[in-house]
């Protein structure tokens, strides 16, 4: 068994929801990351390590999803377990059966539920219906299973998350959230730019700046992209229109149109800045192909990330 494991934080984290990052404390959320990493070191070295061998996860899918399904039905085989696609057409969840109904009785057969929703109220809601651990895949409020393998992410690019600077540009979504959260618990600076009518949830904004002042980090929120990016380590970007918001599209390129990462806009940055995204990107929109495809983009080292933190939930709560 890793050491890791086989400690007070491995005890206290069994039988945890995941919903978001603030429900966990910094020394939670740096315990999951290096869980993360020693995973990711096993499965390099083709050691078999198999401590969900015989437990079953639920996945509940309202949104599509590439990187979500294929990380958590390879991370649970590769943890001994088996990973059951559940699609809104293939539940009752669909045809307006209560939540509470549905959680109760897939918490008789599984082990664990992963949800990707559109509301954040469903994965609430489900949580408390469920007798065994639920898991947000994402929501329209927040990514916490993908900001978890970003700070892994960086954490492993950079030897330190200490005294890093985080530039986000683009529109203040549920992805935004989750890394604010993330930095507020783990004391990073961050600086969003996002146009006027797309800043992050102002509650969000609140209760990062709370955490913020325990941890050391900062927030900036402007409405300027050469503000944001001065000097950052990391530069962060997301589709203009996330899913749900496909409608929007026209009117959003208009609003976007000075915010996209491009050779112009990352000279402010610091000479050895990673680029980063959470994929899908739509190239040539929020970002320019030379970006996305230089040497300082590390967005595939971030989606095989999501396979190793997203193991590291379930080996700790499940």
């Amino acid at each position: 068994m890793s050491a890791l494991l086989n400690n007070e934080m491995a005890t206290e984290l069994k039988g945890r929801d995941f919903i978001g990052l603030a429900d966990y404390s910094p020394e939670e959320i740096r315990y999951l990351i290096d869980l993360a990493i020693e995973l990711k070191r096993k499965n390099k070295a083709g050691e078999v390590y198999q401590p969900l061998l015989g437990k079953t996860l639920g996945m509940i899918f309202e949104k599509s999803s590439t990187r979500t399904r294929v990380s958590f039905e390879v991370g649970m085989y590769q943890l001994g377990g088996h990973a059951l696609f559940l699609s809104k057409n293939d539940i009752q969840l669909g045809r307006g059966e209560n939540i509470w109904d549905s959680a109760q009785t897939l918490s008789r057969y599984l082990d664990g539920i992963m949800i990707r929703t559109f509301e954040h109220r469903n994965v609430i809601d489900l949580a408390r219906g469920a007798m065994i651990p639920v898991i947000n895949g994402l929501s329209d409020f927040s990514h916490p299973c993908q900001a978890l393998c970003d700070y892994q992410t960086i954490l492993e690019q950079k030897g330190s998350l200490e005294g890093i600077k985080i530039a986000y540009i683009g529109d203040g979504n549920n992805m935004v959230h989750s890394l604010m959260m993330g930095a507020a618990k783990l004391g990073l600076h961050m600086a969003i730019a996002s146009p006027e009518g797309y800043t992050p949830d102002k509650d969000v904004e609140g209760i990062t700046r709370e955490y913020l002042s325990n941890t050391g980090g900062s927030l900036l929120i402007t409405q300027d992209p050469k503000e944001a990016i001065a000097d950052a380590d990391v530069i962060y970007t997301d589709v203009w229109a996330s899913m749900g918001f496909e409608d929007e599209q026209k009117v959003r390129e208009q609003a976007f149109e000075a915010f996209q990462v491009n050779e112009e806009l990352v000279k402010y940055a610091k000479k050895d800045y990673l680029f980063m995204h959470c994929l899908p990107a739509h190239r040539g929109e929020e970002v320019s192909e030379g970006i996305i495809d230089g040497s300082h983009s590390i967005v595939f080292d971030q989606a095989e990330n999501r396979l190793h933190a997203q193991k590291a939930i379930m080996t700790a709560i499940m």
